[in-house]
């Protein structure tokens, strides 16, 4: 979709009703500002006309990738008819030069890769986290950590080895810099998030227990690891515990009420977001409205089964897979049930 193409509106929106006459027209506010991270936040509101298609234009600022298979890329999982819908969301640290020469590593690789399950009903999102050194199969790469798909072949390919690792399609995919992350937080006027201990990293002190951050303080927070003793099985949950203060905070009265703060949102982590073609505005909007009733607490959160860390034969460190694990999580993604597998694995990893 291009910023030329109109966006159509649900026949039961009139463009003239003022949304205050109804609370529930606040509650339907967010639209693509939480349709943007479709997955990032999953909440809802109303907004109407003119306001609307303002909304439209600053979400076109985003980038659009299409999503490809390529030979070596093998077939693409079957969907399978009600079982919700799978996103996924990326996050990316772009490499300075300098850093980039220091490491050897060039390019993006998604230091944040979260797979996001909407059940059937729309009453439920599971996300769940990859440890980015997840040892996977990479199409046309070989075996290789997971955040490495990124960088090997873009989106594109970080989509098919999630699919294939996985099992189950992915409908859309949403990538968002670091940078639009930092930008976001500051637009909402900071989050409150969990911090698991004590600690200070890049001249700011975390404590733990529930501590209010701002955008640079929240990217220094997800970017720690070394000052855990599980380190990035930390940071998953540190990022996690991010995203949730992020989701609270957009599905919070005071935002959903605010069309300026909403706008600004929009406008704010456009310019560093990369989603699929078919993430649309009007497929944000449609989400919105289908995502309604979800409020903080219908969102769960959790982690890819994993085996321990290893070592490969060329002496890299990587994360083990552990299938055995991974088929109970393919089968709950493929028949929905995902309510049941959370309330079985949720704290295991």
């Amino acid at each position: 979709m291009t910023g030329n193409d109109d966006l159509e509106l649900p026949a039961e929106w009139d463009a003239d009703e003022d949304p205050q006459r109804d609370r529930r027209g606040g509650r339907r506010a967010a639209l693509i500002a939480l349709g943007l991270v479709a997955v990032l936040v999953l909440g809802v509101g109303l907004v109407v006309g003119n306001y609307l298609r303002g909304l439209q234009n600053s979400y076109e600022k985003r980038t659009v990738v299409e999503i490809t298979r390529g030979p070596s890329d093998g077939e693409a999982p079957a969907p399978v008819e009600g079982s919700g819908q799978n996103f996924l969301l990326l996050g990316s640290d772009k490499r300075s030069p300098e850093a980039a020469a220091a490491s050897g590593v060039y390019g993006q690789r998604s230091d944040v890769m979260m797979l996001v399950h909407v059940s059937e009903d729309k009453d439920a999102v599971y996300v769940m986290s990859f440890p980015r050194d997840l040892y996977v199969d990479i199409p046309g790469h070989g075996k290789d950590r997971i955040n490495a798909a990124l960088a090997f072949g873009g989106v594109s390919l970080a989509v098919t080895t999630v699919e294939n690792y996985v099992g189950v399609p992915i409908d859309h995919v949403a990538l968002v810099d670091f940078d639009g992350i930092q930008g976001l937080v500051d637009t909402l006027g900071g989050v409150e998030v969990q911090v698991p201990t004590n600690f200070t990293a890049d001249g700011h002190t975390f404590t733990e227990g529930m501590q209010q951050m701002n955008g640079e303080q929240a990217l220094v927070f997800v970017r720690q690891r070394k000052q855990f003793a599980d380190g990035d099985f930390q940071r998953n949950r540190n990022q996690q515990a991010l995203l949730k203060g992020i989701a609270d905070k957009l599905i919070s009265r005071d935002t959903l009420t605010d069309p300026g703060k909403l706008a600004n949102t929009v406008e704010s982590i456009s310019p560093f977001l990369t989603t699929d073609a078919g993430l649309s505005s009007t497929e944000m909007v449609q989400l919105g409205l289908s995502l309604r009733s979800i409020r903080g607490g219908d969102i769960y959160y959790l982690s890819v089964p994993h085996g321990e860390p290893t070592t490969t034969s060329g002496g890299a460190s990587v994360v083990a897979t552990d299938e055995e694990e991974m088929a109970v999580l393919r089968e709950a993604l493929r028949t929905d049930s995902m309510g049941t597998y959370y309330a079985q694995n949720a704290g295991r990893y």
